[in-house]
């Protein structure tokens, strides 16, 4: 049985883990919501104005009084600002197990940012939600995603073959999994 706590903070070695605050706003359309390349791998909207931002916020902040509800910004401790965000935004509380979905602002990446959220994300949900399987999923074309999965542990499960129409072309979807006992067993961390 699941044990719905809500977001909490988490802090790694490089990064606060934490609910988003209105004060993010700047931090989040500088380093991320704007960024079409960004948002599109994400498969996001691109948001123009620091005023949608907001909106995107109040719907962040206004989920945080629900106790199944589990959404980070990822704060570089260095630089003091939000990079970022992650998630559960997907939790079956019935057949116990969520889906884990992350994005990093481009300037922030391929610095291993991605995977510390990632193994602080998993480690949260089946030490404190008591989840039984972890799952993710990447686009076939996002490489640098797909070793951020492969990094964490989680065990390749399917492809869904042309699963998003992008720029004209399909591209499938990845999906990734690690289950509970994997994870105890130190799995193919």
């Amino acid at each position: 049985m699941l044990t719905h706590i809500g977001t909490q903070t988490i802090e790694t070695e490089r990064l606060i883990l934490r609910r988003f605050e209105y004060d993010d706003c700047d931090a989040v359309f500088r380093n991320w919501a704007s960024d079409e390349k960004v948002q599109t791998m994400y498969s996001e909207p691109t948001y123009h104005t620091k005023d949608e931002v907001k909106e995107l916020l109040d719907k962040y902040i206004g989920s945080y009084e629900h106790e199944d509800y589990y959404r980070w910004a990822v704060i570089d401790k260095e630089k003091r600002e939000c990079i970022g965000q992650i998630a559960y935004f997907l939790v079956d509380s019935r057949n116990h197990f969520a889906e884990i979905e992350y994005c990093i602002g481009a300037k922030f990446q391929c610095r291993g940012y991605a995977t510390e959220a990632t193994k602080a994300v998993i480690d949260f949900g089946f030490k404190k939600m008591n989840l039984h399987k972890v799952q993710i999923c990447t686009k076939t074309i996002n490489a640098p995603s797909k070793r951020v999965i492969e990094k964490c542990g989680f065990t390749y499960e399917g492809t869904l073959r042309d699963y998003f129409f992008m720029d004209g072309k399909y591209v499938g979807r990845l999906y990734f999994s690690i289950l509970r006992d994997e994870y105890e067993n130190g799995g193919n961390i």
